[in-house]
């Protein structure tokens, strides 16, 4: 699908149940980008040389983002947990052994965290890789223009995706703010709340009842 690449998107049972789970939840705009990210992860990894499981790093790409839904999203948890936990249970629910499950879970609770998904297992690494790819445009230039220009073409960005992506991920997260402490997302409140006040590691050390 992709160029000289061929990346396509996988043909299983489990795959068409993964895709019609996240296209009956997603808004146009996160299923496209859900599966752009696949469609990059992908292209990373057979240029990296990594074996991976087709269907386990589609499950990573297409349900990363489902914790910004509102029928997945938790009062107190990470909207990545979130996102992870459905994914669990959907596999788990399609037989999937709990050591691939756990691959998974990892993969999207881990992605937007960097510096550390790169160095585990490449369904982890890649997922991460392929969000950086199209949220970021992060390694842009080691694609060919050919298969960028194909990733988008099967899956379109939409004409202001940069701002697009910010709003929804400040929809997905904006109702429990607490949950943006240490990781990327206190960016996006910051970007949307001009008044927002962000956790402080310090702070939180200097507050606690130890002592000294």
């Amino acid at each position: 699908m992709t160029g000289s690449s061929l990346i396509k998107i996988p043909d299983s049972k489990l795959a068409r149940a993964i895709t019609e789970a996240v296209r009956d939840t997603e808004s146009d705009l996160l299923f496209n980008h859900s599966s752009r990210v696949y469609l990059f992860a992908a292209l990373t990894g057979e240029r990296r040389g990594l074996k991976f499981d087709p269907e386990l790093l589609y499950a990573g790409a297409m349900f990363h983002d489902m914790g910004l839904t509102k029928k997945h999203s938790s009062a107190t948890e990470r909207f990545e947990v979130d996102g992870a936990n459905v994914a669990r249970d959907f596999l788990r629910s399609h037989g999937i052994a709990q050591a691939d499950v756990d691959t998974v879970w990892t993969a999207i609770a881990l992605h937007t965290t960097p510096g550390i998904p790169q160095h585990m297992h490449p369904v982890i690494a890649l997922v991460t890789a392929g969000v950086e790819m199209d949220v970021l445009g992060i390694a842009y230039d080691q694609f060919s223009d050919a298969d960028r220009e194909a990733v988008v073409k099967a899956f379109p960005r939409t004409p202001h995706f940069k701002e697009d992506i910010i709003q929804a991920f400040y929809d997905g997260i904006k109702h429990k703010p607490d949950t943006t402490f240490g990781n990327v997302k206190a960016d996006v409140i910051a970007d949307k709340e001009p008044h927002f006040h962000r956790g402080n590691f310090c702070s939180v050390i200097r507050c606690s009842h130890w002592h000294g």
